[in-house]
């Protein structure tokens, strides 16, 4: 029997193919902006367009997109998580150093996304069933998983992995990297919980008015629960990629990254205080900060005055997102 709450959280942003509305949709304002920034990039730089550039834009963008698939789902909700980007380099150094010592990749890698996984649990726990507040609950975690990973490795990089690893992060397959491959099938999995699934309309729901949800007996907790474990995995598939990328665990990995996820999801059209967003849209908000990323860098640009622009990108997007909402 279909709720209230399943009706009303259903009533999301078109689909892909919904052509009519496709100007409401918070994905489209975001891929004007990529098409606008791809376009000046073209015309200020001779190298932007080279297949050697362009295969490196890939790369950087699927890190990033990757985890903010993850944080999609979590601001959703209303919640954040700051823990990504240390709990993304304990799963890659953790992995690294259970290889070295000899234990077979597979089971290796098993166990770094176990513990990407059991992070995010232990977020949603404090979350959902404490009622503790986010920002604190993954500050906190955040401390912890980066001082788990220096402390695992002393501080230094881990090296002398097998090179058969190095496929997930440097291989091709069917002419297409590794790396972007994941970063699809990653999207495509995401697309299909939150579009497809009574948990995706909850997701959208608890984000709108938790308590509503509560009031018809929908066990929100465990809704939120599986975003944070959702979120946590991840930061432990990037972690792997990346781990994979530099043939090296690198304990100090991932600094800053929970705030490019986060400028991605709301570039991409979400609002941070949930409720409101799409994963297409994440992605391209992705695209977006990975292109001006390597364009600015191309042109030269002092790295402060850098962040500089995109802070003040950041914030205009969240401008733009609650005008939009307040509609």
């Amino acid at each position: 029997m279909t709720t209230s709450i399943e009706r009303s959280a259903s009533r999301r942003p078109s689909r892909w193919g919904a052509v009519p509305q496709v100007t409401h949709s918070p994905a489209f304002l975001p891929f004007i902006g990529l098409l606008l920034v791809t376009t000046f990039m073209v015309f200020a730089s001779d190298n932007f367009l080279t297949t050697a550039n362009l295969e490196n834009v890939a790369r950087q963008v699927s890190i990033n997109a990757i985890i903010a698939v993850g944080m999609t789902c979590v601001i959703l909700t209303g919640g954040i998580d700051l823990s990504v980007g240390p709990v993304m380099a304990l799963s890659g150094t953790l992995t690294a150093g259970l290889m070295v010592a000899g234990l077979p990749p597979p089971l290796a890698i098993a166990v770094g996304l176990a513990v990407g996984i059991g992070f995010g649990l232990g977020n949603g726990v404090l979350v959902a069933f404490l009622r503790m507040p986010p920002i604190i609950v993954t500050l906190a975690t955040m401390g912890i998983a980066r001082g788990l990973g220096l402390l695992y490795t002393d501080g230094y990089p881990i090296s002398g992995l097998p090179d058969g690893f190095a496929f997930f992060g440097r291989g091709t397959l069917l002419g297409v990297q590794v790396p972007i491959l994941i970063m699809l099938a990653t999207y495509a999995v995401a697309w299909v919980l939150l579009q497809h699934t009574r948990v995706g309309r909850y997701v959208y729901a608890i984000g709108g008015n938790e308590e509503a949800v509560r009031l018809s007996g929908i066990r929100a907790p465990r809704v939120k629960l599986l975003v944070y474990a959702i979120s946590g995995f991840t930061a432990a598939v990037a972690g792997l990629v990346l781990t994979s990328r530099l043939m090296s665990g690198q304990p100090n990995a991932g600094v800053g990254f929970e705030l490019d996820a986060i400028a991605a999801v709301v570039l991409g059209g979400a609002s941070i205080a949930g409720g409101r967003g799409v994963i297409l849209g994440t992605l391209v908000g992705a695209m977006l900060l990975g292109v001006l990323n390597n364009g600015l860098n191309m042109l030269g640009v002092s790295p402060y005055v850098q962040s500089v622009i995109k802070g003040g990108i950041i914030l205009l997007a969240i401008y733009i997102s609650r005008q939009r909402s307040v509609r």
